[in-house]
């Protein structure tokens, strides 16, 4: 099944928010990992060590499908995200 990454990087009131809105997009992610087809998922963090965007390492059907996972996320509809990819991708390592 292909992989994907979907990267979102926050805007100006991303950390205020990412706050409010954290548990609805847990929730959109528990379907997708309980079906073992996410691979990683976790926050992207500046020099500090602060939230600033996410990345979620999935498997999908298509891009299509991702594409409309991606654009489903709490994280997109709430505004949290400024701008956000989904890119196919593959693994070369590990082996």
């Amino acid at each position: 099944m292909p992989l994907f990454a979907f990267i979102g990087h926050d805007g100006a009131r991303g950390a205020e928010l990412r706050k409010q809105h954290r548990q609805e997009h847990l929730a959109n992610l528990e379907p997708l990992s309980a079906a073992g087809r996410v691979r990683h998922a976790g926050p992207l963090l500046d020099s500090d060590g602060k939230p600033v965007g996410s990345v979620i390492l999935f498997e999908a059907d298509s891009l299509e499908a991702a594409l409309a996972f991606a654009a489903q996320d709490p994280y997109v509809v709430r505004g949290i995200f400024e701008r956000y990819e989904v890119r196919e991708t593959r693994v070369v390592f590990p082996r």
